[in-house]
């Protein structure tokens, strides 16, 4: 049976694998993007299947994430069954070298759309949610091994862990799950810059695999997140990094 499933932040790297993982098994999607429309109706037409729609929105916009999923919901026939929070920042601000107003600028934005957003995002799309609902955050390493250039975003990413394992037992009596992916490095447009010469052979020397991840491999355990089959799983973290990093 195809389901409605809103992926944010899908024009790019996990989220666009995503999208492409549900179209693939039948479901139709809904192309969340904030400001690369081209990419996003690229994708649309690529995908496989039919009933697939783009909406755009900033996460760190509450008003928007609204709307965005509102639409979504219309367009996708009036609910969603699968929610894939995605959409994230990574700015660069270590505290040793930002002046104090670029530091506070810095933590507003990614806690903004990094852990508010999703947290507007799930309140938003459990009104159009029925039970078997599902829910999958897309977290990261750096919530556990911390990120000294990106302090902002490793605790963004430890706050939507906590935020997620708390909706889980608050949705599990509505019959709706919520669960998290933790990737260590992949090859994404976020990662590029990380992943040139000379440090990006001491990022892939972080897993005993010599790699990181592809976009795809992330993409296939969220989709099993999001399966029926999937719903013991709900509070869990999903460590997905390659044995790069191996938590206690």
């Amino acid at each position: 049976m195809s389901r409605a499933v809103l992926v944010t932040g899908a024009s790019r790297g996990i989220g666009r694998a995503t999208a492409r993982a549900f179209a693939a098994s039948g479901d139709r999607v809904a192309v969340h993007h904030r400001d690369s429309a081209d990419l996003a109706n690229g994708l649309v037409a690529e995908l496989e299947g039919e009933g697939h729609v783009v909406v755009r929105g900033d996460v760190g916009d509450p008003a928007a994430v609204r709307n965005f999923v509102d639409a979504a919901a219309r367009a996708l026939g009036g609910t969603l069954d699968v929610v894939v929070n995605n959409a994230a920042v990574f700015p660069k601000h270590p505290i040793d070298t930002d002046d104090y107003e670029s530091w506070q600028e810095a933590w507003r934005r990614t806690i903004d759309v990094n852990l508010t957003g999703p947290a507007n995002v799930i309140w938003c799309a459990i009104r159009h949610m029925r039970e078997g609902g599902r829910i999958v955050n897309v977290s990261s390493r750096g919530a556990f091994r911390g990120e000294p250039e990106q302090p902002g975003y490793g605790a963004s990413k430890a706050g939507l862990n906590a935020l997620g394992q708390s909706l889980a037992v608050a949705l599990a009596p509505r019959g709706i799950t919520v669960t998290a992916v933790a990737p260590g490095f992949v090859e994404t447009d976020m990662a590029n810059e990380h992943l040139k010469a000379p440090r990006g052979a001491e990022i892939r020397a972080q897993s005993p695999f010599n790699r990181v991840a592809q976009p795809e491999e992330i993409a296939a355990a969220i989709h099993w997140l999001a399966s029926g089959e999937a719903e013991w799983a709900s509070g869990a973290v999903l460590d997905l990094n390659g044995a790069s990093y191996l938590r206690t």
